[in-house]
């Protein structure tokens, strides 16, 4: 931005402050209602030291935007917050604008407050104004969790949770009531949803939980997602949209849900169990379908059966999530994991040897990071009973009979035994006994010894 020759002596007063640290380049930026940028220019160091030069008649140079600028107003005030980039291209495209991006985004900072004036929006409403996003059936759904508390602390229950999926077209809803917020609980929330709209859109945006996303990331690099949430996405063909740090409005019309909810199916009652509460969601939205929603001004009912026409179908056998971690294998052949002992197959043990345990809600599976000459990689287990991974003795491990057998045959060792003594109380030499059972631990093999008084 250019100034005149009164603004620049204007703002050149504040360069003594500037320099001593007595004031800040934002706090002169608010004082003088300029860019914080035009500021910085003509406060620093290296900036003009006379006024801007004027034209041989008097006045200051005309810029390429100075004729387009009523055409970037009428813009403005039709979309208050159209983005200066678009403003840009149509001027370009559509009116022969040769000037660059920067002075078409200056002159946008510029005329964007006096057009909110003209209109009638104040600088704090300008401010927390914020485009609402339209997309077409089946496009998108939004996903987040709701913190019910102790609704049920009188039946041993510390905290319920609520998880809901919105369909951003109709804003037809779901919910389902939980008592944790583990990945498998987390998707199996999905299939319920999945299974209650009659099938999948085609992205589904989240916030960056830790069932999503596996580390937050600084802003403009890519979000690391969670290989499980890749693969659900995979198998049931949807896009993962996930929500830059720090922008609330992404998502707002589920966050808008989880209140709805809140304050039309469980305010002012009391339930027994989740499947109660559930139970009363189910009962609640055909009388949320007949209402008319004051946004898109249909009834929600009928924008939803488009809706649903819409989304993808749902694939024919459904995904088996499993949390994943690495366990080493003890010498023992046993792998310990959340408290209990799982065997493997004592033949298929190396040195070092790695697994990965899968864990679903029914089964712990142990796969070891190559296949052997046969093809398999895993051995299954059930979880202890009534308790997935509560604790066991170190001697009760949960395991098959036949990974017990005898290590490989390098692995065996020889073991001497003392014989019964003679008369003349020398003993005889010993032969090698039998191989000791068992995983064991892996000794180098030994000639026979002999053993006498």
């Amino acid at each position: 931005m250019v100034l005149d020759s009164e603004r620049w002596l204007e703002l050149r007063r504040f360069r003594g402050l500037v320099e001593s640290g007595a004031t800040s380049l934002s706090e002169v930026a608010k004082e003088t209602g300029l860019n914080w940028r035009t500021v910085s220019k003509y406060l620093s160091a290296d900036g003009p030291v006379s006024p801007p030069r004027r034209s041989p008649s008097g006045q200051s140079r005309a810029r390429v935007i100075d004729e387009f600028a009523p055409l970037v107003d009428s813009m403005l005030r039709a979309e208050i917050l159209m983005k200066a980039a678009v403003i840009h291209e149509r001027l370009a495209g559509e009116y022969g604008f040769t000037g660059n991006y920067q002075r078409t985004k200056l002159y946008v900072q510029e005329a964007r407050p006096r057009i909110a004036g003209e209109l009638g929006i104040s600088p704090k409403e300008l401010a927390g104004m914020h485009r609402r996003l339209e997309v077409i059936p089946g496009a998108q759904a939004q996903v987040d969790w709701g913190d019910e508390g102790k609704i049920l602390a009188h039946m041993g229950i510390a905290k319920v949770y609520s998880f809901h999926m919105t369909l951003s077209y109709s804003r037809d809803p779901f919910c389902c009531f939980t008592t944790g917020q583990d990945l498998q609980t987390f998707f199996e929330c999905h299939r319920r949803a999945f299974a209650h709209f009659g099938g999948v859109p085609m992205t589904i945006v989240y916030d960056r939980t830790k069932t999503v996303v596996r580390r937050h990331v600084a802003p403009g690099e890519a979000v690391p997602l969670h290989p499980e949430a890749v693969g659900f996405a995979g198998h049931y063909d949807f896009d993962i949209d996930v929500l830059a740090a720090y922008r609330p409005t992404g998502k707002g019309r589920v966050e808008r849900q989880v209140l709805i909810v809140r304050d039309h199916v469980l305010s002012g009652r009391a339930f027994s169990s989740v499947e109660e509460m559930d139970a009363a969601f189910a009962a609640w939205v055909p009388q949320r379908r007949a209402q008319i929603h004051k946004t898109h001004r249909e009834v929600i009912g009928e924008r939803a059966a488009r809706d649903h026409a819409a989304l993808k179908p749902l694939p024919p056998t459904p995904y088996l999530v499993a949390e994943r971690h690495l366990r080493p294998v003890g010498k023992d052949c046993l792998v310990a994991f959340g408290g209990n002992l799982y065997s493997v197959p004592a033949r298929k043990v190396r040195p070092r040897q790695l697994v990965e345990v899968r864990v679903t809600k029914s089964q712990v599976m142990l796969h070891s990071t190559a296949a052997d000459a046969s093809g398999e990689t895993h051995a299954g287990h059930a979880p202890p009973r009534g308790r997935p991974l509560g604790p066991r003795r170190r001697g009760d491990p949960l395991g098959r009979p036949a990974h017990r057998q005898g290590p490989p045959h390098h692995h065996r060792r020889r073991l001497t035994s003392a014989p019964p003594r003679t008369a003349a109380g020398q003993g005889a030499r010993t032969t090698p006994g039998p191989a000791e059972p068992g995983c064991g631990n892996p000794r180098r093999s030994r000639p026979p010894s002999a053993v006498g008084l």
